[in-house]
């Protein structure tokens, strides 16, 4: 099988979140993907919603053999083994989760449909702290 590189962003703010991040890259590793590089953990304040739970978040650039839609659906398991319900999109906002990894890019390619944008426009355009985490682990 071919590997592909792929940066994850990996976030959360709930139930003590550096553990959520560390639990969230073990299950990563366990279900196949190779990490290359990992950036420090970032504490950040929530965007886009209000709350008292600070971001814990982290950028992953990891080898897999997944392709995007396989790799999407593999980390919607781990978030939703580690207790996440639903995400922004079903709930129409953002809220406190205990983990959110994001596909930020996948090989070098742009795609775009309903359940997935690569890259993530948000993460690579819009977001500063995203923006410092992929460059640690791009560079």
């Amino acid at each position: 099988m071919s590997q592909h590189v792929a940066v994850l962003l990996l976030g959360s703010n709930k139930n003590n979140p550096k553990i959520q991040i560390e639990n969230a890259i073990s299950k990563i590793v366990n279900s196949g993907c190779t990490i290359v590089n990992m950036s420090k953990i970032m504490e950040t304040s929530p965007i886009e919603f209000d709350s008292s739970n600070n971001f814990c978040n982290i950028a992953l650039r990891i080898n897999t053999s997944l392709s995007p839609f396989k790799l999407l659906k593999s980390m919607k398991a781990i978030e939703i083994e580690m207790g996440r319900i639903q995400d922004s999109r079903f709930f129409g906002e953002y809220k406190d989760r205990e983990i959110d990894i994001d596909i930020v890019f996948y090989d070098n390619i742009f795609f775009e449909c309903e359940n997935l944008s690569i890259p993530h426009i948000k993460h690579v355009y819009e977001r500063d702290f995203s923006k410092q985490l992929i460059a640690e682990i791009v560079t």
